[in-house]
């Protein structure tokens, strides 16, 4: 068996708001100090990264891409769809993962059928869910389609501005096409669990970044691990439909998330669901509605209690990137010359940040004259015991020492 760590959630640099140095060889480049070993190659249907794909990766028999130096990469792009349905407007990302070119490039075709295709690496279409599955579905049962960060208020699936209360409301008689749903930055499995389709084990929680670069604190910052016989895309889609091979997620802490609390932005505001429901979701700053994050959110549907596992479920790993206790450890910005310096002896010295984060030993670490202040700020990482103040209305999360902690 082959052990996969990947992230699915890929965008290039023709999207908005993304690095213009986002390239596969930066993204081989980082992958590999990350610890992952397969990337959605991203936007794959805009004109531009379509040629890009084709210049710098080969396809291989198995339906994975790959760089001159043998890394893979899977055909994956993601749309945004907007329309009204039940009296109200929607607007629901999907991520879109392809076989082979030869479904790449159909699919493609019917995205352009639909609308431009060279403004943007995430597409808007004015269809419904429902209707974009059937008719992707026609091209090929083996196209596979996941409700991106499912929980983000104005694009989720479940989303408080623009969502739906379950997978069948949006989906309809094509639900039985959706196998699973990405939990985003700002949920976690854990909460995810309560929902009633979940719950039941019909559907599984998968994990990827959504990256607009290429940097180790964006990229892999969530993921999903495989175990499969060996690295094909029906492997991997096998995984995802059954649950076989699919052996667990590696997440952020929710609270890391921009819109995990209630909140408005430009208020400085934020607050807990409790709060919340005491305010009547109305802004104490400006008077107006609040945006209603991600916990509250999870309460108004979650149909089991907090705390309950379905019988299907898959262990998950909560960490922040390696970059952030860094950038607790010096209390410089995680892109500091000085957290480079560290961060690099790191890896020359443990091969991979996954590796540093999960599974050296204190004792290993201590051993190469890793400083206990850090050491133990990976321990602690890798235990879940670091506060983070809630993200709310597009503001990340912050990662926070014992001794900087308030009541917030």
């Amino acid at each position: 068996m082959v052990e996969i760590i990947a992230d699915l959630q890929i965008h290039s640099k023709y999207a908005r708001a993304t690095s213009k140095d986002l390239s596969f060889e930066n993204l081989e480049k980082y992958g590999r100090i990350k610890g992952l070993n397969l990337l959605g190659a991203g936007d794959f249907q805009h004109p531009k990264q379509r040629e890009e794909i084709r210049k710098k990766l080969k396809e291989d028999d198995k339906g994975i891409l790959r760089t001159k130096t043998g890394f893979p990469f899977l055909w994956q792009t993601e749309v945004s769809l907007m329309y009204s349905q039940g009296g109200r407007g929607r607007a629901v990302h999907l991520l879109v993962f392809a076989p082979n070119g030869r479904v790449a490039d159909e699919i493609i075709k019917y995205l352009g059928s639909k609308g431009r295709l060279d403004y943007d690496g995430r597409p808007i279409f004015g269809i419904s869910a429902k209707d974009f599955v059937r008719e992707i579905k026609e091209i090929d049962d083996k196209i596979e389609i996941i409700p991106a960060h499912c929980m983000t208020p104005y694009f989720g699936l479940f989303g408080s501005k623009s969502g739906f209360n379950s997978i069948k409301e949006c989906f309809e008689d094509q639900t039985k096409h959706i196998y699973s749903v990405e939990s985003g930055m700002s949920a976690s499995p854990d909460m995810l669990w309560r929902f009633e389709e979940i719950s039941k084990g019909s559907v599984r929680v998968v994990s990827f970044s959504d990256a607009h670069s290429y940097w180790p604190w964006r990229i892999g910052r969530e993921a999903t691990i495989f175990d499969i016989p060996e690295l094909s895309y029906d492997n991997v889609i096998k995984a995802l439909r059954t649950g076989i091979g699919l052996k667990g997620t590696i997440e952020t802490p929710p609270e890391y998330g921009k819109y995990h609390w209630d909140g408005h932005r430009n208020c400085g505001f934020s607050c807990g669901p409790k709060k919340t429901r005491e305010l009547n979701g109305i802004c104490p700053v400006c008077k107006e509605k609040m945006t209603i994050g991600v916990e509250y959110r999870v309460e108004e549907i979650a149909k089991e209690k907090e705390g309950f596992k379905p019988k299907n479920f898959v262990d998950f790993y909560k960490i922040l990137p390696l970059h952030e206790l860094l950038a607790l450890y010096t209390g410089n910005g995680v892109a500091a010359k000085d957290n480079w310096t560290l961060y690099n002896d790191l890896i020359e010295k443990f091969g991979n940040e996954f590796h540093i984060l999960l599974r050296v030993s204190k004792e290993e670490l201590l051993g190469k004259n890793i400083s206990e202040k850090l050491v133990d700020l990976i321990i602690k990482n890798r235990n879940s015991k670091i506060s983070v103040k809630p993200g709310f209305d597009g503001v990340y999360g912050k990662a926070i020492l014992e001794k900087q902690k308030k009541l917030f």
